[in-house]
């Protein structure tokens, strides 16, 4: 049955409309995979003899962190781990037992990368503590932190369904980590001990092994109790509250769609994790700001960061216009709906997350009335030429968003071509470039001028730009409907 599944996701995968781009996206993940794998073979061949060098034990050492080795883990498969997925509408009329698809699915994991890749660190860490004579008990210690590893799989899966749990285990790595910086409270010295004994005693390794079970079982469970086709339909609704915003009606169609993304973005779990991924691009700044990290502590980098301050909204809600609408997007396209009033809503929406965020970034005014100044320049760029260029790439992203999930807040894989590629070079290089320009042929003034200069014009030819990427929008307009029609 198992063997008859992945011929099905084989199919699905080329015969899928974005089979050119996911191709090239294959090609491209795979060589950054073998770049982490040679990173990660290297680190664990290695750091037995650096930490000896420098006189600690290596295998304590180790273990003192891996608690938070283990945490950082969770957070970063939260991002980028892609759940399991499998199209079960055409499966659950079939006579396929419910818990074959689950394991099916759940199976799919195990083999992902991010569980490979740890053992590209593991392996040859415990292949060096053999060889270095610390006996049979080191292979106890590997079976162990494998299973560790694997639990966090299946952990993942769990938080992702439950976002508070996310947000609970990121606020307790925040405070552990800046309570024993601040010599308050270190777990490391109580976790060390869990850690190490997977290694002096025979039995600890067992522990990670029932972890990896029970969480398995309840992922297992979790998913065949849900797998129906209308799971979810039914919702408690406690309170139903009606928004007008009328005040937009002033506005005609262009207000109508304004208090749609408005309604969007309040109601729904991807849109909203938008909005939190923008604050958090505002602080985004103090990286570079702060003088703390010498590669960035140079003129150019300084408005890499503004960029990014400024429009953090402008890059995560932008980057997937018209996609928002994909729920309904064929029934948009058969009403009598001027593309120009679409785009200028989302536009405008655009323009209002950047100077909100550029007034919530008055903050950078600590660091100096030039460094604020790099925000403001930055956001004007964004809003006169970058607002642009993110609407005529999300022409050529074809990719439906489910937004009853907050996954990959951050961008999505379907959305990668040539296309979006070319066009997103230019919203970091030129502000860059024009800001380098002035500031070592004139002066750092100089250099704010034609960063703020180039927005302006932006604005000014805004009409003009506005009629072109309209007529993009027509012309992708079919290709987009039936890419949106592609549930899998």
């Amino acid at each position: 049955m198992f063997k008859h599944f992945i011929k099905l996701e084989w199919k699905s995968f080329l015969r899928s409309a974005s089979f050119g781009s996911n191709l090239a996206l294959k090609i491209i993940m795979g060589l950054a995979a073998l770049y982490f794998i040679g990173c990660f073979a290297i680190m664990g061949t290695a750091v037995f003899f650096i930490l000896k060098k420098e006189g600690f034990e290596p295998l304590v050492t180790i273990n003192k962190y891996l608690i938070y080795y283990v945490l950082v883990d969770l957070i970063i498969r939260y991002f980028l781990q892609k759940m399991p997925v499998t199209n079960i509408k055409p499966l659950l009329v079939l006579p396929i037992k419910r818990s074959s698809i689950v394991h099916y699915s759940l199976g799919k994991t195990i083999i992902s990368f991010f569980n490979v890749l740890h053992a590209f660190f593991f392996i040859p860490f415990t292949i060096v503590l053999l060889v270095q004579g610390y006996g049979y008990q080191a292979i106890l210690w590997f079976l162990g932190m494998t299973a560790l590893i694997y639990t966090t799989n299946f952990v993942n899966i769990l938080v992702n369904s439950k976002n508070i749990v996310f947000f609970t285990v990121l606020a307790i790595l925040g405070g552990l980590a800046a309570s024993q910086y601040y010599n308050v409270f270190d777990i490391t010295t109580y976790s060390v001990g869990f850690f190490q004994g997977m290694y002096d005693t025979n039995y600890m390794f067992l522990v990670p092994i029932i972890f990896v079970a029970t969480a398995y079982y309840f992922s297992f469970s979790y998913f065949k109790n849900r797998l129906n086709l209308d799971d979810g339909l039914a919702k408690k609704s406690d309170l139903a509250t009606t928004e007008n915003f009328t005040w937009l009606n002033q506005f005609g169609t262009l207000g109508t769609f304004l208090k749609n993304d408005i309604r969007l973005l309040k109601r729904n779990k991807r849109s909203r994790m938008t909005l939190i991924m923008s604050v958090v691009f505002i602080f985004y700044g103090l990286l570079f700001f702060t003088q703390s990290i010498e590669a960035y502590d140079n003129p150019a980098m300084k408005v890499f960061a503004g960029i990014f301050v400024s429009g953090g909204f402008l890059f995560t809600f932008g980057q997937f216009i018209p996609s928002w609408d994909s729920a309904y997007y064929q029934l948009m396209m058969s009403q009598n709906i001027q593309y120009r009033e679409y785009i200028s809503s989302k536009w405008w929406l655009m323009v209002i997350g950047t100077v909100i965020s550029t007034v919530i970034a008055s903050f950078y005014l600590y660091f100096g009335l030039h460094t604020y100044l790099i925000v403001v320049v930055a956001a004007i760029f964004n809003m006169g030429v970058n607002s642009h260029l993110v609407m005529l790439g999300g022409a050529f992203v074809k990719t439906p968003i489910d937004l009853t999930t907050s996954k990959q807040a951050f961008g999505d894989k379907q959305a990668f071509n040539v296309k979006t590629m070319l066009i997103a070079i230019p919203k970091m290089l030129l502000p860059m470039g024009l800001y380098a320009l002035g500031y070592y042929l004139f002066s750092p003034n100089v250099g704010l001028i034609f960063v703020a200069g180039a927005g302006v014009l932006g604005f000014a030819f805004r009409n003009y730009v506005f009629k072109q990427i309209e007529k993009i929008y027509k012309t992708e307009k079919y290709a987009t409907i039936a890419a949106y029609k592609q549930k899998n």
